[in-house]
């Protein structure tokens, strides 16, 4: 399949030197991190919508003149919210402008860019611990995303209607926390979007995730969509993970697939209950395999700078 590279709205048309002409949806999909993501290796799933803007981080609006758009996902325990909107350069590098994005990171320096944002913008929403200072949690999640996980965007065109429709929809709906892991997770909100703007577009799989919607199915459900609907204008790119000191992270897989390719699942398995580890495989077999790192565009080699990355992602001038 050939991806049209096109002005997306994470990546515009900077090296051909034209404006972004189109309205997008892009399904974020990045890689896990660190010991839970060992654990559980299907990472996390976002919406980036380069027209849609954060008014707050629970009111959406139209994006104006200049803007990049925001990013929106299901999160855990950020003040009972269900879902929580952000800029898309600070949610990526946790600064307001590309200029301000560093060329290499270490754990110090994140978790200082992280808190400076969140006390000048989320301090309503995550507020200061007991003695004023940064207070734990997985807020971290809402900024600076690619100094933790390489991300993969699977990116489709949507119209004004579609975006207006989105629109009304998120704010009107009740946005209380309702996450689970298994039945409201955040591939299960991002596939509620993509399915607003493109019924039945997306789906899960019971054989290749025993049920769970994971990030890597949504992916593999809009690539065949892709394929046999050449309208939607798909297009696959990827951003990098920020260098640096910050542990990489790890490859994205799919439920029967973390089983399969893990030693201290698999082995377990297939000795304690062999039935029930053939059924895994032939789930891995039928439907679990998916390459996003083979899809994806070919990025130019200066676009691997941090900087440059950020500069190439804000120039989509989203509100135009």
């Amino acid at each position: 399949m050939i991806f049209r590279l096109k002005s997306l709205g994470v990546l515009g048309l900077l090296l051909l030197g034209s404006a972004h002409l189109y309205a997008s949806m892009t399904l974020l999909v990045e890689e896990p991190f660190g010991t839970f993501g060992a654990l559980n290796p299907t990472g996390h799933a976002a919406i980036y919508l380069n027209h849609v803007c954060a008014e707050t981080p629970t009111v959406l609006r139209h994006c104006r003149p200049g803007e990049a758009g925001a990013v929106i996902s299901r999160y855990h325990h950020i003040a009972g919210y269900d879902w929580v909107a952000v800029p898309l350069i600070p949610y990526l590098y946790a600064v307001e402008r590309p200029d301000e994005v560093p060329a290499w990171a270490d754990e110090e320096s994140v978790a200082s860019l992280r808190d400076a944002y969140r006390r000048e913008h989320l301090r309503q929403f995550i507020p200061d611990g007991p003695d004023g200072d940064t207070p734990p949690g997985e807020w971290t999640q809402l900024v600076g995303a690619s100094y933790d996980r390489k991300i993969y965007g699977l990116e489709i065109d949507t119209t004004e209607d579609q975006d207006d429709q989105l629109i009304d929809q998120l704010n009107s709906d009740p946005n209380r926390s309702h996450f689970n892991l298994f039945f409201h997770n955040c591939a299960d909100f991002s596939r509620k979007l993509i399915d607003s703007d493109y019924p039945k577009a997306v789906r899960r799989s019971f054989s290749a995730d025993l049920g769970m919607t994971t990030p890597k199915q949504i992916a593999k459900s809009l690539v065949k969509y892709g394929k046999h609907h050449p309208d939607a204008q798909l297009t696959i790119f990827s951003i990098p993970q920020v260098p640096g000191e910050m542990p990489r992270s790890h490859k994205i897989r799919g439920v029967c697939e973390s089983l399969v390719r893990s030693k201290k699942y698999a082995i377990p398995l297939a000795v304690l209950h062999p039935w029930i580890a053939g059924t895994v495989v032939v789930g891995y077999l039928g439907g679990g395999r998916l390459n996003l790192a083979r899809d994806a565009q070919p990025l130019p080699a200066e676009l691997q700078q941090p900087r440059e990355m950020a500069a190439w992602l804000n120039s989509g001038q989203g509100g135009q």
